[in-house]
């Protein structure tokens, strides 16, 4: 198994992406710790996780606050002793145009997204630098970060941030054995995109910016998640790994 003896951190793990990038690490081997704001999805996906011969502990909380980031990283430490791979997933997309965008918002997006990544992301290297420990880093942006998208400034601009923050710490940490990558999916089904999709005319269009003429599966984010996790990726540091069934292309 890849990540047999692993200890996964997984925000945003109750949901979409981050629920799919957990099961396919469980089902690697890794005893999984997964956060986020909802106790009842969180407890579903957990279901899931042990039923499929998974170890799975769930965790409340609100990765803009810095208490609740420690309580959470706290937590996994005192259950398995240390982290060894950190998916940093959780995050919003409120699509508004620029000129409609409340200042409350993008702090809102710029908190949650960016703000959130730093925290989380800066506690866990800490801990695994405390323990002299390699590890992995991988933060979940966007193809947003490397193009822009009309009506989506702060989420454009936050997932940017993301993308310069992964190099950022690539750099510091590579001496310390602590790889740091960012994943960028395209347009992948979840809750967020569900509307989108089940309008027939719009999808119908939407699905002219992408060159494989699909919509993405959380599934397939998951298989990238976890060849970063993983030693296939042990010379990749610093990269933003782009899963959009070429969208890109046409985006830049």
């Amino acid at each position: 198994m890849r990540l047999d003896n692993h200890i996964a951190l997984i925000t945003g793990g109750s949901l979409g992406i981050g629920r799919a990038i957990a099961l396919r690490f469980a089902g690697e081997g890794a005893k999984v710790a997964i956060s986020g704001r909802g106790r009842a999805s969180l407890e579903e996906a957990a279901v899931v996780i042990r039923e499929q011969g998974g170890e799975v502990l769930t965790l409340e909380s609100d990765v803009q606050d810095q208490e609740q980031v420690n309580g959470m990283i706290d937590c996994v430490l005192e259950k398995w002793g240390r982290i060894d791979v950190l998916v940093h997933n959780a995050g919003i997309n409120n699509p508004t145009p620029f000129l409609d965008i409340t200042v409350e918002e993008w702090d809102r997006h710029i908190n949650i997204n960016l703000k959130g990544t730093f925290l989380v992301a800066q506690r866990v290297c800490r801990e695994m630098t405390k323990r002299q420990q390699k590890g992995s880093v991988v933060l979940m942006s966007s193809v947003n970060g490397l193009a822009a998208e009309a009506d989506l400034a702060h989420y454009n601009a936050s997932k940017g941030g993301m993308n310069m923050l992964a190099m950022s710490m690539a750099l510091e940490l590579a001496p310390l054995g602590i790889r740091v990558n960012s994943l960028c999916p395209g347009f992948i089904e979840t809750r967020l995109t569900k509307p989108l999709i089940d309008n027939e005319p719009a999808i119908k269009e939407y699905l002219r910016t992408i060159p494989m003429g699909r919509v993405g599966q959380p599934e397939e984010i998951a298989d990238a998640a976890l060849f970063l996790a993983s030693e296939e990726s042990r010379y990749i540091t610093g990269h933003c790994m782009v899963v959009d069934g070429g969208q890109i292309i046409k985006l830049s």
